[in-house]
């Protein structure tokens, strides 16, 4: 029986991909709630039986049809939204994958309502869910 994603009785595990081609990075814009129509890292949920790095390239694929050469994961991190009386409504435990681009064409697929590569210049004009510019500055300062 699938865990919902409102509500949930436990944390849920997802994965996200920082991929970059040339001092770019590519992000999608999210399709579906949670924060629908906010710019973001490609990425979604963990399935059974599914290692971490399996899920950050099906993910990375599915939303993109982008491939990238994925290392160690950079972050790990929770995602809690509360509502309006203090229950939990999502949680997600996060693991963020980096790797440059290998191969495919861009396009937006599956969750993803559009995909682009932005330069660092673009970032701050760009609307992202919670933490997403941040991560970027973070990565391009290193």
């Amino acid at each position: 029986m699938p865990v919902p994603r409102l509500y949930p009785p436990v944390p849920l595990v997802g994965v996200s991909v920082l991929c970059h081609k040339n001092k770019h990075t590519l992000l999608v814009k999210r399709g579906k709630q949670p924060y629908l129509g906010l710019w973001s890292l490609p990425g979604g949920m963990v399935e059974v039986g599914e290692s971490l790095l399996a899920a950050a390239n099906r993910e990375l694929f599915e939303e993109t049809g982008i491939t990238a050469h994925l290392s160690a994961p950079l972050e790990t991190f929770d995602s809690i939204e509360r509502d309006a009386d203090n229950r939990v409504r999502s949680h997600f435990v996060l693991v963020v994958f980096h790797g440059p681009y290998a191969e495919g064409t861009l396009s937006a697929r599956d969750d993803a309502a559009e995909a682009r590569w932005a330069a660092m210049e673009d970032l701050e004009n760009l609307e992202m869910t919670p933490g997403t510019l941040a991560r970027l500055q973070r990565f391009w300062a290193d």
